[in-house]
């Protein structure tokens, strides 16, 4: 009855989002702290919405199994943080008067390559570490690309949950066979 579930680690989202959060911790550590930012609760707050868009995927993979509608509920929260992280690294580069790289730049397009790369991981995107207007595009690209891949995951868990119901309707229709209704 309980369906296969977990198997978070093999999707693109949460491996997209755990260079994220790397990234986001790393960023936060060199541009956010209070002595360069005079604000720790940005600095929280962005390493906080990095994180939840992380271990939301996780946790609606593993209540899958008994509850497709908390796994919706998880992704769409995971789906609502990267964006919140996205405005931050918006603001950042507003109010510091760097450019956001347009997405046909061929800058941004070198870093959507990378996203081909197998084995990814936060090395591969070490030299855009190197000064904040590339920092926060290379986080902003891969926002982009995780909320891409999670805009695709919730359709199909939406679609899912429609033709297959969820944990509780299908044990709802059970029983009523098992009473020979």
């Amino acid at each position: 009855m309980i369906k296969a579930h977990g198997g978070y680690r093999n999707l693109l989202s949460f491996q997209t989002t755990t260079i994220i959060y790397d990234l986001t911790v790393k960023f936060c550590d060199i541009y956010m702290t209070y002595k360069t930012n005079k604000s720790y609760r940005t600095y929280d707050q962005m390493v906080q919405a990095a994180r939840s868009g992380k271990q939301n995927i996780a946790e609606g993979s593993q209540a899958s199994g008994t509850s497709k509608k908390t796994e919706l509920k998880l992704v769409g929260v995971a789906r609502a943080s990267l964006e919140e992280l996205l405005v931050d690294y918006e603001d950042f580069l507003r109010q510091k008067g760097l450019t956001l790289w347009e997405k046909n730049d061929p800058r941004t397009l070198a870093l959507r390559a990378l996203s081909y790369t197998t084995n990814r991981s936060y090395e591969t995107y070490k030299t855009y570490m190197l000064e904040p207007e590339s920092f926060a595009n290379c986080l902003i690209s891969l926002i982009h690309q995780a909320n891409y891949l999670l805009d695709r995951q919730l359709q199909a868990l939406d679609k899912a949950f429609l033709e297959e119901g969820g944990y509780t309707e299908n044990l709802y229709k059970r029983r009523l066979i098992q009473r020979g209704k």
